[in-house]
C-alpha cells in the first residue's frame, strides 16, 4: 500500500478530466435531438447507473492492485482474457480517434483563421484535418511519455483549462438565448431521438470508462478513493460537459433556425459563438485530458496480451494505431455516422464483458481472488486450455442479444437494450458457472 500514491485530487481530476473533453460536448449536442428535459433525465440516470459499475470495478482494483484486464483473467481465463483486452484496445483506440478527429477540426479552423486554409467539408479542407491529426498524435505521445505519472500531470493542468473554457462558453450561450428558450425548444420531428436509443447512446459512452477503472484505482491506498471519487468525478464531468454541449447546440438551433447534429462538436460551436482562436487552442489542449486516460487504458490492455512488452512501448503502439483509425471519417464522409456506429459497437461488447467480470468477482468468488494464481499457466484460472468457455459463450450470447433487440421499438422507445443485456448476461453467467462449479466439486469428491 505504501507505493500507492494517487491522492483524492489526482483521482478526482483524472475522472472529471476523462469526461471533460470534446467527445462529451459532442454527446450532449447529439442528445439535443431528445429535447432539453428528456436529454437531461437520460444523461443523469443512464450515466449514474453506468458509473455504479465504475465503482464496482474500482473497488476490485483497490483490493487486488492489478489492472482491469489482469482481473479479467479470473473470469475469462488466462488466455481468455485476451478477448476483453482486445475489446478494451479497440474501444479506447476508437475513443482516442473520435476525440482526436474533433480536435483536428479545431486545428483546421485555426489554420483557416490564421492562414486562410479551407475548413473541413470544403474543397481542399482535407489538408487542415490531416495536419491536425498529426499534431494531435504528437501531443498524445508527449502526454503518455511517462505512463501514469504523465497522465496525472496532464489531468492537473488540463482540468483547469477545461473549467475556464466551459464557463466562457456558457457565458457566450446565455448572451444569445435564455434558459427558458432552451428548455422550451422543440426538436424537429424528423430529427427526434427515441428515449431507449438515447439511453443506449449515453450508456455506451459511459461504460467505456468502466473497463479502465482498476487501471487507476490500483494506485490508491484509500478504499473510498477507489469507490466514491471515480463515481463522483466521472458523473460530474459527463453531466457538466454534456450539458454545455446540449445548451450550446440548442442555442445555435434557436438562433439559426436549423438543428444539425453534425454541428455538435465544440469546434463548430465555438466558431459559431464567435469565441475566437484562444477557444480553439483550449479545445485542442483539452482533448489530451481524455485521450491520456484512453491511451493508458489501451496500453494496459495491450500489455496484458503481450506481458513482456513494457507499458511505455504499448502506449506508443496504441498512439500509432489511434492515429491510423482517426482517418476513417475522412473516407466515410460523415463523422456523426462513424461515431454512432462506433457507439453501437461499444455498447454491444462492453455490456456482457463488464457483467461477467463483476458477477464473477462479487457473486461467484465472493470478493476473494487468489492473486498469486493470476498469470500462472495451468493454475487456478487456467480453466480449459487457458480459456473459460462459459464466459466466451455468455459474451457471444450478450452480443447477439444486443444486436437482435436494440433497434426494436420495445427497447428503442423505452429503456434501451444495454442494461437489460447486462442483467441477462450476469444471470446466465452465474447460473452456468454454478453448474460448472457443482460438477467440479462433485468430481473432486
Amino acid at each position: 500500500m505504501k507505493s500507492r500514491k494517487t491522492t483524492r485530487w489526482d483521482m478526482f481530476a483524472t475522472w472529471v478530466g476523462a469526461n471533460a473533453n470534446n467527445g462529451t460536448w459532442f454527446v450532449g449536442g447529439v442528445l439535443a435531438a431528445c429535447g432539453f428535459g428528456l436529454a437531461m433525465k437520460v444523461l443523469v440516470l443512464s450515466s449514474a447507473l453506468s458509473y455504479v459499475f465504475l465503482s464496482l470495478i474500482g473497488y476490485i482494483g483497490y483490493q487486488t492492485g492489478v489492472s482491469t484486464m489482469a482481473i479479467s483473467r479470473a473470469s475469462f481465463g488466462e488466455r481468455g482474457s485476451y478477448l476483453p483486452s482486445l475489446v478494451n484496445i479497440t474501444q479506447f483506440i476508437g475513443w482516442t480517434a473520435a476525440n482526436t478527429f474533433i480536435a483536428a477540426q479545431s486545428v483546421s479552423l485555426l489554420f483557416h483563421q490564421l492562414l486562410g486554409w479551407p475548413v473541413w467539408g470544403q474543397p481542399g479542407g482535407n489538408k487542415g484535418i490531416v495536419v491536425g491529426i498529426l499534431i494531435m498524435s504528437i501531443l498524445h505521445i508527449i502526454s503518455v511519455s511517462s505512463g501514469s505519472r504523465s497522465v496525472q500531470m496532464i489531468e492537473r493542468v488540463g482540468i483547469i483549462l477545461v473549467f475556464i473554457f466551459v464557463i466562457w462558453e456558457s457565458v457566450a450561450v446565455f448572451r444569445t438565448v435564455s434558459m427558458s428558450q432552451i428548455a422550451n425548444w422543440h426538436v424537429p420531428v424528423h430529427s427526434r431521438m427515441a428515449t431507449g436509443a438515447a439511453i443506449d447512446y449515453v450508456a455506451a459512452f459511459n461504460l467505456a470508462w468502466v473497463t479502465a477503472g482498476a487501471d487507476f484505482t490500483r494506485f490508491t491506498a484509500n478504499k473510498n478513493n477507489a469507490i466514491v471519487t471515480p463515481f463522483g468525478g466521472a458523473l460530474l464531468g459527463v453531466v457538466w460537459f454534456a450539458f454545455i454541449g446540449l445548451i450550446s447546440t440548442i442555442s445555435i438551433a434557436i438562433t439559426s433556425g436549423v438543428y444539425d447534429a453534425n454541428n455538435s462538436d465544440p469546434s463548430t460551436i465555438a466558431s459559431k459563438l464567435g469565441l475566437g482562436v484562444v477557444a480553439l487552442l483550449v479545445i485542442i489542449l483539452t482533448s489530451m485530458t481524455a485521450n491520456a486516460v484512453n491511451l493508458l487504458a489501451a496500453g494496459s490492455a495491450l500489455s496484458n496480451i503481450f506481458t513482456k512488452l513494457r507499458l511505455k512501448y504499448s502506449l506508443w503502439i496504441v498512439v500509432l494505431l489511434a492515429t491510423i483509425v482517426t482517418f476513417i471519417p475522412m473516407f466515410v464522409g460523415s463523422f456523426l455516422d462513424t461515431f454512432e456506429q462506433f457507439l453501437d459497437y461499444v455498447g454491444m461488447v462492453l455490456g456482457p464483458t463488464i457483467a461477467i467480470i463483476c458477477t464473477d468477482y462479487y457473486l461467484r468468488a465472493h470478493r476473494q481472488y487468489d492473486l498469486e494464481q493470476l498469470g500462472v499457466p495451468h493454475g487456478k484460472y487456467w480453466y480449459h486450455g487457458g480459456i473459460n468457455w462459459v464466459a466466451f459463450l455468455v459474451f457471444v450470447l450478450g452480443v447477439a442479444f444486443f444486436v437482435g433487440v436494440h433497434q426494436l421499438p420495445l427497447f428503442a422507445n423505452t429503456i434501451g437494450a444495454t442494461f437489460v443485456d447486462m442483467v441477462l448476461s450476469a444471470v446466465v453467467y452465474y447460473v452456468l458457472m454454478w453448474f460448472v462449479d457443482q460438477r467440479s466439486s462433485h468430481n473432486a469428491n
